[in-house]
């Protein structure tokens, strides 16, 4: 059957259908608890989350389903420098963004301050739980730590947004390489070059990476039904990762705005910037991101970096929000989110395998 795969092997189980792992409180232990009871892979994003935190979602996560999850975590997760930004450019950010904190009527932030990475506690917090699967964007972990995953029995899948990339996982030993296409919402992962030019769709990313590496290629970015999974199989891909679908699913934390703009004609038109966060990311396209979306990362040309941008304009979002001003409001979302359907995780669960099946098994008459 289409589902006996290396990945689904690797992974111990029966579909090689991973939930994509959200960030921003968007994961739940539902959600994630749902996809693997259903025979995928559930996935919970911790890269906010401190270390004691992480150890709650994992007990919560054992005792919500007895299959395998995955944990994952962004290896680099600040852009900032340790000085953080200058005034002057702290000014020239607040020039592009007055017009908009005007027209919500809230008082601008203090200057947001550099914080130190949190990787290395929040991993180890990972290593000490042992989950069945521990996923990273951004980057590598060091070789301690996938060591330390190697002897735990932890699975271990490295996203890749270039052939370059994935050569790098594969060079590091990683398990599964996660072929990161520009169609995907969510931030684009880079880390051997600018996002901006590592921006291959997913369908060329699995061809290129098959055609160079031996680690097993789950396919991310794009797919949202049985024919996109059967297509990315075709091309080579050992497994898929679906997130947009699973984010309007009721069982996501996105709030029911988000849902119902993602399940709406709006949600045709995405868009990739760095305008929210300060690291390039695709979702919905809204007037902020039409008007200043276009400019590069950096004080200097109008963006804060991650994630400082981000922190700067939370009281921005949370007006907007307040206010229904959904036009300033970003929406995480890939450029499938029009195909979406359904609500429920079973519903879609049920959907991408039955769709799957019937597509490498069609009835005959």
């Amino acid at each position: 059957m289409w589902y006996n795969t290396p990945a689904a092997k690797l992974l111990g189980v029966r579909y090689p259908i991973l939930q994509g792992p959200f960030g921003g409180n968007l994961s739940t232990v539902k959600l994630a608890a749902a996809v693997s009871n259903l025979g995928g892979v559930g996935g919970y994003g911790a890269y906010t989350l401190a270390p004691s935190a992480i150890v709650q979602v994992n007990t919560e996560l054992r005792q919500a389903t007895d299959k395998p999850y995955n944990i994952n975590l962004w290896v680099s997760d600040t852009d900032t420098p340790r000085g953080g930004v200058t005034d002057e450019e702290f000014e020239r950010v607040k020039e592009v963004f007055k017009a908009y904190y005007e027209e919500v009527g809230v008082d601008f932030p203090e200057k947001p301050a550099a914080q130190p990475s949190g990787f290395q506690d929040q991993v180890q917090a990972v290593l000490d739980v042992r989950p069945p699967v521990f996923s990273f964007v951004f980057g590598i972990p060091g070789a301690d730590i996938l060591e330390q995953c190697r002897k735990r029995g932890i699975v271990t899948a490295g996203a890749a947004t270039t052939p370059d990339e994935a050569l790098a996982l594969e060079a590091a030993g990683v398990d599964l390489i996660v072929a990161s296409g520009s169609e995907a919402g969510g931030h684009r992962p880079s880390f051997l070059a600018p996002a901006e030019s590592s921006l291959a769709g997913t369908f060329v990313l699995v061809q290129q990476i098959k055609d160079r590496a031996r680690t097993p290629v789950i396919a991310a970015g794009g797919i949202a039904t049985g024919k996109g999974i059967a297509a990315a199989l075709a091309l080579g891909a050992d497994g898929v990762q679906v997130g947009t679908a699973f984010l309007a699913c009721e069982e996501s934390g996105a709030q029911d705005f988000v849902r119902r703009m993602l399940l709406s004609e709006e949600s045709k038109h995405s868009v990739l910037t760095r305008a929210f966060t300060g690291r390039l990311g695709r979702g919905m396209m809204n007037r902020i991101a039409g008007e200043v979306g276009g400019r590069g990362a950096g004080g200097q040309e109008g963006f804060l970096p991650f994630p400082l941008q981000s922190r700067f304009l939370g009281p921005l979002r949370q007006a907007a929000i307040a206010q229904e001003k959904w036009e300033l409001v970003f929406i995480w979302g890939g450029q499938i989110a029009s195909l979406l359907s359904h609500t429920k995780a079973a519903g879609l669960m049920e959907a991408l395998i039955e769709e799957t099946t019937a597509f490498f098994n069609p009835t005959t008459h």
